[in-house]
């Protein structure tokens, strides 16, 4: 085998001895073995240049990079999921000694489930949303074993209860959107674990999920690994996510393995430029705030205030015909966006902060409470009288691919809200599009290009210049840097700060990250049960939280020491038994 990076030493004969790995012993032979693996799309993209590595029997390697960096294609290479795409592949995969790149329909089929199994990173889009989770797990274990459904049911109850599924028996029955985003999750790694793999491939399993559902995750992960001895590959852009979980690391950039080496070494000490660039974009939630506000002192006049805000949605069918049940999302908050700075809100899925943003730009008429924006109450205005606020309230939401019409220019797409507001020259609303394309540091020229021509960031910097072409007053900005890598993520974060200091912005900056926030934001609101636990400025937040609440999320932030992620993984367990 030829491009090996980092070779086993070979004896006097030359005959390779086999090097210890992580999770193996001398000797053992590779459950994974890649040697100068090459995938190049239609149209010439080579996604994947010589990538070769080993992966030993129950040890666990992560690959790490950013997004377009090849470790997607890399992993999905793993279980011949180019097949029938177009892709081209060169060199060689074995896995479990099945020889994956030769194509053969039947022994890739033997190999997915039974031999090795991928966790995706969008459970909604992994999970068959017209069939119970249980079914179709169930269905997964008859295909590849012959068992009776009833066996097969059996089958899916248990591991569902497995992977930490509360009332298993009853929840297996329930379609996929009954659950939760984490619990989603948990339900594909126990359609993975059905058929008892030797290779479990997670590829960005917890990218979408908010810190503590995360760290529930990858504890439970690295708890998997080590009582069925399977071996683990985790792909992922944050550095924070493998230092807890894995042995070794490879980081991948443009389709090339630019280091290799135990976490332990590449994280305190990187030997290529780009891994250290890597891990200076990571936020730590350890680290001072990036910036302050410029006159070094907090503004107190609200333009936002909330007052005993309440935001109620039906569930289910109540038992007086005609009426429903409720839940109340946001219970009662009160709080002011003081003119001019960035509040950070924080908490869970299902907190209850992404409701409350969006009450506060009157995308949701609020329930009960008022909502006053720059001393006029706007909570309770029909949408006729609410029009001419509408300038000054924008939002920038998490997904720019939903958020952006794919049938539409981006540049029509920043040009709706001038052509609302009643502009009509076409030559003026091109003007100040393209204007607004090189603000946001996207190419003028590409007016007519159309959102699947971009990357994640860039259609995101799409949606900043659509909620910023008129220059509103306030910016909520919901989970607006969750799916990207972290240096996509900074690139974003430093545009939002440059463009606030230039138009004098207000802004809410929603998300689950809580380092993110801390790097952002002047003041911080902790949010929980749809209530309003924690408000201080961020500095007191994040070293002297009061809450209880605010304490958990802040140990469920990954960190970068693999020796302190794993006293917080022993602490998690222990308060769980």
């Amino acid at each position: 085998m030829t491009g090996r990076l980092a070779r086993e030493p070979f004896d006097e004969n030359g005959t390779r001895v086999p090097a210890p790995r992580p999770g193996g012993h001398a000797g053992d032979e590779p459950i994974v073995a890649v040697d100068e693996l090459t995938v190049t799309f239609p149209g010439g993209t080579r996604a994947v240049d010589g990538v070769s590595f080993d992966l030993a029997p129950g040890a666990s390697l992560g690959i790490v990079g950013e997004s377009g960096s090849g470790k997607s294609a890399t992993a999905l290479a793993l279980l011949g999921l180019h097949h029938g795409t177009g892709a081209r592949l060169t060199g060689r995969i074995e896995v479990a000694g099945t020889v994956v790149d030769d194509g053969d329909p039947e022994r890739l089929r033997r190999l997915r489930g039974a031999t090795a199994a991928m966790v995706f990173q969008d459970p909604m889009s992994a999970l068959d949303p017209y069939f119970s989770v249980g079914s179709q797990i169930a269905e997964v274990y008859r295909l590849h074993t012959g068992a009776s459904r009833r066996e097969a049911w059996s089958r899916a109850v248990e591991v569902l209860d497995h992977v930490g599924i509360p009332h298993a028996a009853r929840r297996a029955a329930e379609p996929p959107h009954q659950f939760s985003g984490g619990q989603r999750q948990r339900a594909l790694i126990a359609m993975a674990l059905a058929l008892r793999p030797k290779v479990l491939i997670a590829d960005e399993p917890t990218t979408a999920l908010d810190v503590t559902v995360q760290a529930q995750i990858l504890d439970l992960l690295h708890g998997l690994r080590e009582e069925t001895g399977m071996a683990l590959l985790l792909v992922t852009h944050d550095l924070g996510v493998i230092a807890g979980t894995v042995d070794e690391v490879l980081v991948m950039q443009r389709g090339r393995i630019v280091e290799r080496g135990a976490v332990r070494q590449v994280l305190s000490a990187p030997g290529h430029d780009y891994t250290r660039d890597l891990l200076s974009a990571v936020p730590r939630v350890d680290a001072p705030r990036q910036r302050a506000l410029a006159d070094g002192a907090a503004p107190t006049e609200p333009l936002v205030r909330l007052v005993e805000v309440r935001q109620d949605f039906p569930v289910g069918r109540g038992l007086v015909p005609g009426r429903h049940r409720t839940v109340a999302a946001v219970d009662g908050v009160s709080l002011d966006v003081r003119r001019g700075e960035v509040l950070g809100v924080v908490g869970e899925s299902g907190s209850g902060k992404t409701t409350l943003a969006r009450m506060m730009v009157r995308l949701l008429r609020p329930t009960g409470g008022r909502v006053e924006f720059d001393g006029t109450e706007i909570g309770g205005l029909s949408d006729r009288r609410l029009a001419p606020f509408r300038r000054d309230l924008q939002m920038v939401f998490q997904d720019p691919i939903s958020a952006l019409n794919p049938r539409r220019s981006v540049g029509e797409s920043i040009a709706d809200p001038l052509r609302t507001a009643g502009i009509r020259d076409d030559t003026t609303i091109r003007s100040t599009v393209r204007e607004w394309l090189a603000r946001v540091g996207l190419d003028p020229d590409r007016y007519d290009a159309y959102p699947h021509e971009f990357s994640g960031g860039q259609r995101q910097r799409v949606g900043i210049a659509r909620a910023l072409v008129r220059s509103p007053k306030l910016v909520v900005c919901d989970e607006p840097v969750s799916a990207l890598d972290v240096s996509t993520q900074a690139q974003i974060i430093d545009l939002l700060a440059q463009l606030r200091t230039e138009l004098d912005l207000t802004v809410v900056f929603v998300a689950h990250d809580l380092a993110v926030v801390r790097q952002v934001s002047d003041r911080v609101a902790v949010m929980h049960g749809g209530r309003l636990v924690e408000l201080a400025d961020a500095d007191t937040v994040y070293t002297d939280p009061r809450h209880d609440y605010t304490r958990s999320l802040l140990a469920a932030v990954p960190v970068l020491d693999p020796d302190l992620a794993a006293e917080r993984r022993a602490e998690r367990l222990a308060l769980v038994r």
